[in-house]
């Protein structure tokens, strides 16, 4: 029934002649059937039905030229559109719009288009605790709508979700050293490296989310969180029909904000000739020329990390701390899980992930109890030179405060 169905190609008359030709002679009937054969071969070859093709293909292309004088395109599924249509002025972008609004195949595909924006910077969120680019957080989860999120996100096939930290801002909201906390609108994007039942909760996890709207023996799951990059809030952020909320997001890469830091100090009126013109530029815009070299400072300042440094008896910040952390380790081999995790420290030019990796090192999940609490400040900071402060002092003040020479509690 299948081949039936095949449009063959037509077999060349002078085969049907041949063997008419040998049925009115006295010639044996097997000869007529292998010459019959013989003539249906050459007909069904290659090389004969690419010939039918090209020549099939030849009769389109006539039909399509004749069709095209008559403005029909029937052959061209994008005939209507114009090359004027790429145009990205008003008038076009309003002609498209209304194009689009016309034709339906523009419209499904605008909505497509749309669609695959959408998806590709929504992320549901999570406020639960301050993560850095490289940190792991263990929490164990029973809520329902938790739980379905992160069912969701693994079907999906896009096993992230992003996590907002809370900053707690000192002598709002209450008295001795209380405050209030307010989520950021910085956070990381996490994915989900490990879910499943909780048999047993690892070392450090925290539980989140009681049964709230579920049952009161809802199964209790033990999941993994690795923080990826960073990213702002870019939009609204609004509940979802499953129960989480969503917001569309902006990530942020630690080169090109960097890049465009040193971009938009190199720009001032400073290339002028006239010495009377740099200083009008000087006054009218001071930032400008004080911050030019806030970049190049940030990567000379970020080297001190990882340099010999006299008043640690020849070894660097960084060593000089994981020494005194493992000493005050609240589990054994909390800081070798730590430093695995992490990897090494970024090199010298990248002073914002230099000072991420600091902070992600200081201020460790589980807390080890032996440093100030950087993280949410890191995540807001805007340029490069203020996270590489932020972390250089915590460092310092952190290492002091372990060896005993100025403790901070």
């Amino acid at each position: 029934s299948t081949w039936a169905s095949v449009p063959l190609p037509p077999i060349p008359p002078s085969a049907f002649t041949a063997t008419m030709i040998l049925h009115n002679t006295s010639s044996s009937r097997w000869t007529a059937v292998l010459l019959t054969m013989a003539s249906a071969a050459v007909a069904f070859s290659p090389t004969h039905v690419s010939l039918c093709i090209t020549h099939r293909h030849q009769q389109l292309h006539r039909h399509a030229l004749r069709s095209s004088e008559s403005n029909t395109n029937e052959f061209d599924d994008f005939a209507d559109m114009r090359s004027t249509s790429f145009l990205s002025n008003e008038n076009s972008d309003s002609t498209n719009k209304a194009n689009s609004e016309d034709d339906p195949f523009l419209s499904s595909l605008r909505s497509r288009l749309d669609q695959v924006e959408q998806s590709s910077t929504a992320l549901p969120l999570m406020i639960l605790d301050t993560m850095l680019p490289r940190q792991i957080l263990h929490i164990q989860i029973q809520h329902p709508t938790l739980k379905k999120l992160m069912k969701h996100r693994v079907a999906m096939e896009t096993p992230t979700l992003g996590m907002l930290g809370i900053a707690r801002v000192p002598g709002v909201g209450g008295s001795s050293g209380g405050g209030m906390t307010i989520p950021l609108k910085t956070g990381v994007e996490v994915e989900i490296i490990q879910m499943e039942p909780a048999d047993g909760a690892p070392k450090g996890t925290v539980t989140t989310g009681g049964s709230t709207g579920g049952s009161s023996e809802e199964e209790a799951w033990n999941i993994s969180l690795r923080a990826i990059r960073r990213f702002e809030i870019d939009g609204e952020v609004a509940k979802t029909e499953e129960g989480w909320t969503e917001a569309r997001v902006q990530f942020l890469d630690s080169a090109q904000e960097e890049e465009k830091e040193v971009q938009q100090f190199s720009k001032p009126n400073s290339f002028q000739s006239s010495d009377a013109s740099i200083t009008a530029s000087s006054k009218s815009d001071p930032a400008s020329i004080g911050d030019r070299l806030s970049v190049a400072r940030a990567i000379s300042k970020s080297k001190q990390f990882t340099q010999p440094n006299m008043n640690m008896n020849g070894s660097s910040l960084v060593d000089r701390w994981i020494e005194l952390a493992r000493e005050n380790e609240r589990t054994p081999g909390q800081i070798d899980t730590l430093l695995k995790q992490l990897g090494d420290i970024p090199e010298e030019h990248e002073p914002t992930e230099r000072a991420l990796w600091i902070g992600a090192l200081i201020n460790p999940l589980p807390s080890l109890g032996q440093a100030m609490e950087i993280r949410p400040q890191l995540l807001v900071s805007k340029k490069a030179e203020e996270r590489v402060e932020v972390a250089l002092e915590a460092i310092l003040r952190s290492i002091r405060h372990m060896d005993g020479s100025a403790r901070m509690w």
